[in-house]
């Protein structure tokens, strides 16, 4: 089964983002489990990780299919170490909720260096963030997502997010979702299915595509290489449908989590039905993690 969703809201209760995704006819999904605009969130409260667990028990959906997104406000690479411990602490308060709804994929932007030390120093200051906030969790998933290439941010190349798993240690519990507007729109054209196949090649070559843990589906409205993070529905943007068609046909894709953050909601259940229609094409595929897509069976 192919896990495709949408990053659903938590207005009025975390399993509320359970029950719109059932809603949209979705298998997978997205969400967060606080503002995502604010450092501190009260603590989950027994009753309310207990309704959550209750939804998601009737709703059917694992924890594996769900990709936990964190606050924009995290920045693992502040190379201000006071206030990279704060978003050290914010990342594993983020990872420890998941945990306490029962749930293990929590995804985060690597952060940025401000401008204050090189990308290489920052690739290392991230990475000994991520083994602190891992090391104050217990068993959650940090998934590290790519990033448009804007500013000082880190993690716009495949090379960057390579740079960022050398420097950590805990590799086990360590993930990445690559999103496909950031990588048009940094550099990577996604427009072709030969632009995509270079991207999966080149980071399965330099990380490994049993640690690539979910994919944010979203169409861009700017042009590649544009470094400008603006989504567009699928098939709206500069993109086109072709990629993602080819995606839900593509059983390395298969057991991950497919979330659209595309910016009409309105049209998620279209868009996950059209996507899902597709992956009756390829029925099987094999028990082991396929390299290729041609290793797959369809």
């Amino acid at each position: 089964m192919y896990y495709i969703g949408a990053h659903t809201s938590i207005a009025g209760g975390l399993e509320n983002a359970l029950l719109e995704a059932q809603r949209l006819n979705a298998t997978g999904l997205g969400m967060f489990t606080k503002n995502q605009r604010r450092w501190d969130a009260k603590p989950i409260e027994a009753d309310e990780a207990d309704r959550f667990t209750k939804v998601l028990q009737e709703t059917g959906f694992k924890p594996d299919r769900i990709l936990i997104h964190g606050s924009y406000l995290i920045n693992l690479g502040n190379p201000d170490r006071e206030k990279q411990r704060r978003s050290i602490g914010a990342i594993a308060d983020e990872l420890r909720r998941a945990e306490r709804l029962g749930l293990k994929l929590v995804n985060t932007h690597p952060g940025s260096t401000l401008g204050l030390v090189s990308k290489e120093e920052g690739m290392k200051i991230v990475g000994r963030g991520i083994d602190e906030a891992l090391d104050r969790s217990e068993s959650a998933v940090l998934v590290i997502e790519n990033t448009s290439g804007s500013g000082s941010n880190l993690g716009s190349t495949i090379e960057e997010l390579a740079g960022i798993f050398e420097a950590t240690r805990n590799h086990a519990r360590l993930g990445f979702c690559l999103d496909t507007c950031h990588a048009h729109v940094a550099g990577y054209d996604l427009a072709t299915i030969e632009g995509f196949e270079a991207v999966i090649a080149r980071f399965d070559r330099l990380i490994g595509l049993e640690y690539l843990r979910g994919l944010h589906l979203n169409d861009a409205l700017s042009e590649s290489g544009s470094r400008r993070d603006r989504h567009a529905s699928l098939g709206e943007g500069t993109i086109g449908w072709p990629t993602f068609e080819y995606i839900v046909q593509d059983c390395r894709f298969k057991r991950i989590p497919l979330v659209l953050e595309t910016p009409d909601p309105s049209i998620w259940a279209d868009e996950i039905a059209h996507l899902h229609a597709l992956t009756f094409k390829n029925r099987t595929c094999e028990v082991y993690w396929p390299k290729r897509r041609d290793e797959c069976s369809i």
